[in-house]
């Protein structure tokens, strides 16, 4: 469970560093659209695990590992925009958020199954069995 400051600070990082991807670096990604999904902070503030999705790109594995290549670039510019109101610029650590991806191979599973319905008479005997 993360604390409020936790919780504050993980919101201040998730909105400056879509900002950057979006504004100041996407040159670097081959045009790629990457949106940060979600932010998690350690207790002493130190380290932020950085969750993102990455849209119209060929290889998201590829485009996570420029991110990766990239992070120091980028704490570069999140620091410039929290140092003022932030003591320590936490280190970046950068994963591919595949929470989409996941939920639409369970929505394709349940498309593809298939179940009969049930009649009414087979509900009645399973609802009430000593009928």
């Amino acid at each position: 469970m993360e604390s409020k400051r936790q919780q504050k600070f993980s919101r201040l990082i998730q909105k400056e560093l879509a900002d950057i991807f979006q504004r100041e670096v996407p040159h670097l990604f081959g045009g790629a659209y990457i949106s940060v999904s979600v932010v998690r902070v350690s207790p002493d503030l130190g380290v932020a695990k950085v969750y993102l999705s990455i849209m119209m790109a060929q290889n998201n594995e590829a485009v996570l590992q420029e991110v990766r290549i990239n992070s120091k670039t980028i704490r570069h510019q999140l620091a410039q925009r929290i140092k003022n109101q932030v003591r320590i610029i936490p280190e970046l650590i950068f994963y591919l958020d595949d929470t989409a991806e996941y939920a639409a191979k369970i929505d394709k599973l349940f498309d593809n199954l298939e179940i009969p319905p049930a009649s009414e008479d087979d509900e009645d005997d399973e609802t009430y069995p000593n009928k």
